[in-house]
């Protein structure tokens, strides 16, 4: 492979790899735990645009089990943001013939 092919194909990775990030951090993401009675919804970076609690959690003597079931929403909702940049990073790559094992810095 010659080299001006080699910086063509790495500029057009560069353009993919940053309109991909760029919708990725637009999409929402909903996480869930309690069977669903803790929603948390995150945007692509992250952060955390509403959660919404079950009434019946809305007891004094539930606080801790509500803390942590907020807690793991959050990271339902992490996780599948995780996933769905990995997913989408490894089908923009696929085209690259990346030496094994070498990684895109993101």
């Amino acid at each position: 492979m010659n080299l001006q092919k080699m910086m063509k194909q790495a500029q057009d990775m560069q353009r993919k790899i940053t309109e991909l990030q760029a919708r990725l951090e637009a999409q929402e993401v909903d996480g869930t735990a309690g069977g669903g009675v803790v929603k948390v919804r995150v945007n692509g970076k992250h952060r955390p645009l509403s959660i919404n609690i079950d009434a019946s959690l809305m007891k004094a003597d539930e606080k801790d089990m509500l803390e942590d079931l907020i807690i793991a929403a959050l990271h339902d909702a992490h996780d599948k943001i995780d996933a769905s940049f990995a997913d989408e990073m490894g089908k923009a790559t696929s085209g690259m013939n990346l030496p094994p094992g070498m990684k895109l810095p993101f």
